[in-house]
């Protein structure tokens, strides 16, 4: 890291000097924890440019007044030579307003730091496993799974930005009766390959064009040798050569995304390795499976339905409803048998472990987390654990729903929608609504050149800078960090916004909340647009003042800066910062 610090940082670090002298002088008790305390601008601009709730979180712990602590806080600060008034809000609320140099200097830092500014050492390199995607590997990837990719892969990327380590990995369910399933649906491609009329693919097997290549690689290779052979005979060896083509198949469809992940962890082979059994061995011998017979299910009871004897997980010591089986009736694990295993394997090698899933899978959230706070709990560690869910995205071209693919057979592929709209704005789309909120992608609006498509607005504001500095160039004229000073409040106020960015960063990476990034870049490009548009009608406020080149040098300086923020954002989403449009 570097050792520029930014302006938040700054002030972060100015409270706690402040306290620390507090302390000293017996006015406040010495080692209060201070992880709640905060400076983050106000809620209202007018109150001035940066709040802290120092006072507020401190003075319980303390047994003093919240006010009465702000006051000799408040005194302390109003010291700073950057500071040019602090006032207390309310309750115990300090309100900072800033001296223009302090983000004239800001301006300085950002170019200072370039491609790190937002950079943070705030994750102190602890390892966070980040497992996303994960779609079982029965067929290419759809537009079902793209949202959950995106938010992953963003969020691993801004886990690395915030100083963490991080491993993306993609858990590869190959174990279940789906991919038996998909054996299959190749053998019968298999057979056509070889000539078979096989007619329409049978009710429960998989119908997409894209196992077509399969059955004829398996044609080529073995011949007719298992085309009439008893199904015992050839459907491990068709699982797994049909797994390995779907899963390459996957691997090149998230390239197109930009996705890639560090490990790719095998159910089949977990369970070969005997890691269910070893959990399930250690449970017990901690009191938390035991054989126990399932509550019959409610309301009506089907008429198949028969008391079995079942090893079950205490997951209700852990709050979930109901204990839950690890084993099913015929002995092979259950999904939640084989996924409680494959956390716990994970565990042995990160710091904090963080899941994305779809949201159809949130009745499973709540035993999977009790699963993994006993094991690592009863090994005697204490792993964070997250699981993000997000809402499934509804394709629309001009509002009506999109048809289904042919080649799929039964979604809309990824690669079709990527290869249609681009890159930058699938990733950028998923990120622009919370991943728990419903989505629309409709393939006119994600293309549209409009203030309300916020993949345009932003790449516009890019471009519009580079655009800037180009025709500057031609005139002779280049931007320089000389006369900074030359730039007023309405200047200024882009500088604030844009200051702000390390500090979403932080916040950001510590809710694993990546579609914070894409607010703020929201945010500061109609900042940018809004300022932009002021030289509409007032020549003054153009960034290229041909008559006042001191100027106009600042206000590239500071147009680049903004780029760079801007820049810095779109990388951390997979986005391209365009030169134009």
């Amino acid at each position: 890291m570097s050792d520029i610090t930014t302006l938040y940082a700054a002030f972060a670090a100015h409270i706690a000097t402040a306290l620390d002298a507090l302390e000293r002088e017996g006015a406040l008790p010495a080692g209060l924890p201070r992880d709640n305390v905060t400076v983050e601008p106000p809620r209202d601009a007018s109150h001035g440019d940066l709040a802290t709730n120092a006072a507020m979180v401190l003075a319980k712990p303390a047994k003093t007044n919240p006010r009465a602590l702000a006051e000799l806080l408040t005194a302390k600060l109003g010291e700073l030579p950057d500071v040019a008034s602090a006032e207390i809000a309310g309750p115990g609320f300090i309100n900072l307003r800033l001296a223009d140099g302090a983000w004239r200097r800001e301006i300085a830092g950002i170019a200072a730091l370039g491609a790190d500014y937002g950079r943070s050492d705030a994750g102190g390199g602890s390892t966070v496993n980040v497992e996303y995607v994960s779609a079982n590997p029965t067929g290419p990837m759809h537009m079902g799974h793209c949202r959950g990719a995106v938010v992953g892969d963003a969020l691993a990327t801004l886990l690395e930005y915030a100083g963490h380590k991080v491993v993306r990995e993609y858990y590869i369910n190959d174990a279940g009766a789906q991919v038996q399933v998909l054996a299959r649906s190749v053998h019968i491609r298999y057979r056509e390959a070889l000539g078979e009329a096989v007619g329409e693919i049978p009710e429960g097997l998989y119908p997409g064009d894209y196992l077509v290549p399969v059955g004829q690689a398996l044609a080529q290779e073995f011949g007719d040798r298992y085309a009439a052979a008893p199904e015992s005979e050839w459907l491990d060896l068709f699982r797994t050569r049909a797994v390995a083509a779907m899963m390459d198949m996957i691997r090149a469809d998230l390239a197109l995304l930009g996705i890639r992940h560090d490990v790719f962890s095998s159910e089949a082979e977990l369970q070969a390795a005997g890691k269910p059994a070893e959990a399930e061995a250690w449970l017990r011998a901690h009191d938390l499976v035991y054989d126990g017979i399932l509550e019959a299910p409610k309301g009506k009871t089907p008429d198949d339905w028969e008391p079995v004897e079942l090893p079950l997980f205490r997951s209700t010591r852990f709050g979930d409803d109901q204990d839950r089986p690890i084993r099913k009736s015929d002995g092979n694990w259950t999904y939640f048998g084989a996924d409680l295993a494959y956390h716990f394997q994970k565990a042995e090698s990160a710091d904090a472990l963080v899941d994305i899933w779809g949201a159809d899978h949130a009745g499973t959230v709540k035993r999977i987390k009790a699963a993994v706070a006993a094991l690592t709990e009863g090994a005697g560690r204490t792993l964070p654990f997250e699981v993000k869910l997000v809402q499934m995205v509804q394709l629309l071209r001009d509002g009506e729903p999109v048809k289904m693919s042919k080649r799929a057979g039964t979604f809309v592929t990824l690669a079709d929608v990527v290869r249609e709209v681009g890159k930058d704005v699938v990733r950028f789309t998923m990120l622009t609504r919370k991943p728990e909120a419903q989505m629309d992608f409709d393939f006119a609006k994600v293309v549209e050149a409009s203030k309300d498509n916020p993949v345009f607005y932003v790449q516009y504001a890019h471009a519009r800078i580079a655009s800037t500095l180009r025709k500057a160039a031609e005139q002779g004229l280049a931007p320089a960090p000389d006369h900074v000073e030359r730039l007023g409040a309405e200047e200024l106020e882009l500088v604030k916004l844009a200051a702000q960015f390390p500090r979403t960063v932080e916040a950001a990476a510590a809710a694993r909340e990546p579609h914070r990034i894409a607010f703020f870049l929201n945010d500061l490009a109609a900042a940018f647009h809004a300022y932009w548009n002021l030289g509409n009608d007032r020549p003054d406020k153009r960034y290229i003042v041909v008559d006042d080149p001191e100027l106009t040098s600042a206000r590239l300086f500071l147009a680049i800066q903004i780029g760079q923020v801007l820049k810095n954002g779109l990388a951390l989403l997979g986005v391209e910062a365009v030169e134009e449009l």
